[in-house]
């Protein structure tokens, strides 16, 4: 097998994974209709208790954390998917099929480029719509989406491993949703850390979205960027060298 069969190949089962998204719509609620609740339930009911009063200077804070909190929501789907098609018998075909090992689960990785890009999209449009403004250029901006993609494609990889550890969908769910919420809650999304107890001031110190977000605010809101963005960094190189390697493992040994 040629040295470009395996990107070839995830390249054609990522296109596969995303024809089944346009014909399942609802597929993409959690990057579409989950992040404009957030937003609004934050902004309109907690903003003046928690700003001051300002609505809209708790929206210039708030909006950079949500957009990480839904890519941790966001990436629960693949490990769902991955384990739903399992079930039904496709990593059967999958394994009959001339085709690089470890293709099923990295195509299914790079469709969801897609789905995490559409959350960008959403998420700062409809907050555009309420009034958040960058206070930085377009350049910036961009910069913000490609690191929230590239960390949600390497996050995604959690969420592969539980979909391949895991015996049902349901519990692959159930399983995720445990992990994300401490890691999203657990963070500066809602309000200051130094606001915290010290215990929990000390767990999100160590907290990859603690430094997603810390990143994300200096892009879009001219904010310094201490050491959030390596740190950031340094999480998703971690994310990466311990679980793909368990992901593939777990796939050899059930699918």
């Amino acid at each position: 097998m040629s040295a470009l069969a395996l990107p070839r190949h995830s390249l054609v089962l990522a296109k596969r994974n995303l024809i089944g998204v346009l014909r399942n719509p609802e597929a993409l609620l959690d990057v579409t209709i989950q992040p404009v609740i957030f937003i609004a339930l934050f902004t309109y009911i907690f903003g003046g208790a928690i700003a001051d009063g300002s609505q809209q200077d708790y929206l210039q804070f708030l909006l950079p954390g949500v957009l990480a909190q839904m890519v941790a929501f966001g990436s629960v789907a693949i490990g769902v998917n991955l384990s739903t098609d399992i079930q039904k018998g496709v990593f059967d075909r999958f394994r009959s099929l001339p085709i690089a090992r470890a293709a099923p689960l990295i195509g299914a990785v790079l469709a969801d480029v897609v789905r995490f890009t559409l959350l960008c999209v959403v998420t700062l449009g409809f907050g555009y719509a309420l009034g958040f403004r960058a206070q930085t250029g377009p350049l910036e901006v961009l910069a913000a989406c490609a690191l929230v993609i590239a960390f949600a494609l390497c996050l995604a990889w959690v969420a592969v491993f539980v979909g391949m550890m895991a015996r049902t969908p349901g519990s692959v769910q159930g399983i995720l949703f445990l992990t994300m919420f401490p890691l999203t809650f657990g963070t500066s999304t809602f309000v200051p850390t130094d606001t915290m107890p010290d215990w929990l001031q000390s767990f999100t110190e160590v907290n990859p979205l603690t430094h997603l977000i810390g990143a994300l605010r200096a892009l879009l809101l001219d904010q310094p960027m201490g050491n959030h963005l390596l740190w950031t960094f340094v999480s998703m190189a971690v994310l990466l060298v311990i679980f793909v390697p368990l992901a593939l493992r777990a796939y050899g040994r059930r699918a």
